[in-house]
């Protein structure tokens, strides 16, 4: 159970994750302590799972955002390939979709060319893998948003 302040919280630390415990606790009317109480309480519950920086994908030579639809010989309940294919370095999510294909992968690269050999060295020779079809992004409009917080949630 989320209360109110809980959800409040959540929605700051989605905004600004380096934000002091006393600066939260001056925006929502409660001590610094209580604060700290309850983010341990948040992360104890699996409801905060990290922190994290967010990065220029393109200012870091990352010009190439593409998804990946991979299709797989994998037996029901058999995800070995996704985890496979969450240690690719360039790989930055896997998701394991329901319909034709098994799983869908957001990769981003230097260019078409590194895409390329992405493909064919890193992804083409996992073994179960049957087929992929790749869709490379034009343009992005809205990355990495927050998920609304209320009360009463999770």
């Amino acid at each position: 159970m989320i209360d109110d302040l809980d959800a409040k919280i959540l929605s700051i630390l989605q905004k600004n994750a380096r934000i002091t415990n006393a600066e939260i606790a001056r925006t929502i009317g409660l001590a610094p302590s209580g604060v700290l109480e309850r983010i341990r309480k948040l992360e104890k519950r699996g409801i905060v799972t990290g922190y994290r920086a967010c990065l220029d994908s393109a200012k870091l030579g990352y010009c190439v955002t593409a998804f990946l639809f991979v299709r797989t010989d994998d037996r029901p309940g058999d995800i070995s390939t996704a985890h496979r294919l969450a240690e690719i370095p360039e790989v930055e999510e896997v998701h394991h979709i329901a319909g034709e294909d098994c799983y869908l992968v957001k990769l981003r690269c230097s260019g078409n060319e590194d895409l390329g050999r992405l493909l064919r060295e890193k992804i083409g020779p996992i073994e179960a893998v049957r087929s992929t079809r790749t869709s490379v992004v034009m343009e992005t409009i809205k990355e990495g948003g927050m998920l609304p917080v209320s009360a009463c949630s999770g």
